[in-house]
């Protein structure tokens, strides 16, 4: 990891996106991030905000609102509204009650069914479903980097100031092979190690809290050694279109709190939300980020 990397680059090339463009909006800021840069394009996108999860700003343009348990209802906006293309961005907090979801007014029945089956797979099984679902309906759906491919992580190498020691590298190998076993068994995507040992690993509760609980750790003295590193992958056999992993601003102030030296990425399987703010923040508080290559699949 010597090479310096200077600007993000996209996961594929794709055919040319044609017609209208709607935001299927969770939590988190990569929501914002598309409709945004669909705006700077001339284009004018429908934000489906899933009612509990989506930003506020969110429902200041074009908008329509459903609950988690009214996923029936989406084809019934999308077809209503004129719709050709459907980004799934931004996470789910809650899964649904299944008996709410069964109630009249729902939407189309045979859908509801189809995404309820779905919540009761893994993360990568559930999305899998969601988007054969939408598909198909007749509508294409979009991952958020052929919107927005700049914030996509750049090919191997440094993107900060500061580089990884070899003490990180190693720490860098270890969180790595942890967290592509927990992404093969559709758990987490992100690991963090210290000291050449695997510290802790990415559930449902995502990347802040995992480093929180690094935090906790050491302020508790049950980690004693300075340093490590978080490492966050794509799971091997990853849904590129939705949930790719993502770090920010948010992800750099809280490996501070927990102590650690950097953070290492999965190159062009990764999002950074908010790229030169958080190679900003890294720099200033003196941390690394570091992108490396795919792991080759056996």
């Amino acid at each position: 990891m010597t090479t310096t990397a200077n600007k993000p680059s996209s996961i594929d090339k794709n055919p040319p996106i044609t017609g209208r463009t709607a935001i299927v909006a969770g939590n988190g800021l990569l929501p914002l991030a598309v409709a945004e840069s669909l705006r700077k394009q001339g284009g004018n996108p429908l934000i489906i905000a899933i009612k509990g999860e989506a930003q506020p700003e969110l429902y200041e343009g074009d908008h329509a609102e459903i609950s988690i348990v009214e996923l029936g209802g989406l084809v019934k906006i999308l077809k209503a509204e004129g719709i050709s293309n459907v980004v799934l961005a931004g996470g789910i907090r809650h899964r649904p009650e299944f008996r709410a979801a069964l109630r009249p007014g729902n939407g189309n029945l045979i859908a509801l069914l189809r995404f309820l089956r779905a919540f009761r797979l893994g993360d990568d099984g559930l999305l899998r479903a969601v988007i054969a679902t939408i598909e198909s309906y007749g509508f294409r759906v979009l991952g958020a980097h052929e919107i927005v491919p700049d914030i996509v992580a750049p090919a191997p190498g440094t993107i900060t100031r500061k580089r990884a020691d070899g003490e990180s590298i190693a720490n860098v190998k270890a969180a790595r092979q942890a967290a592509i076993m927990i992404g093969s068994l559709d758990i987490g995507q992100a690991a963090v190690a210290i000291g050449r040992r695997v510290v802790a690993l990415e559930g449902v509760e995502g990347t802040d809290a995992m480093l929180q609980r690094v935090a906790d750790l050491r302020r508790e003295k049950r980690i004693n050694r300075r340093g490590g590193v978080l490492v966050k992958c794509a799971k091997p056999q990853q849904e590129v279109r939705a949930d790719l992993p993502a770090i920010g601003v948010s992800t750099v102030e809280n490996a501070v709190k927990a102590g650690l030296k950097g953070i290492a990425i999965e190159a062009r399987r990764t999002l950074i939300l908010g790229f030169s703010e958080t190679v900003a923040a890294a720099d200033e508080a003196g941390l690394f980020i570091e992108t490396f290559e795919q792991e080759p699949s056996s």
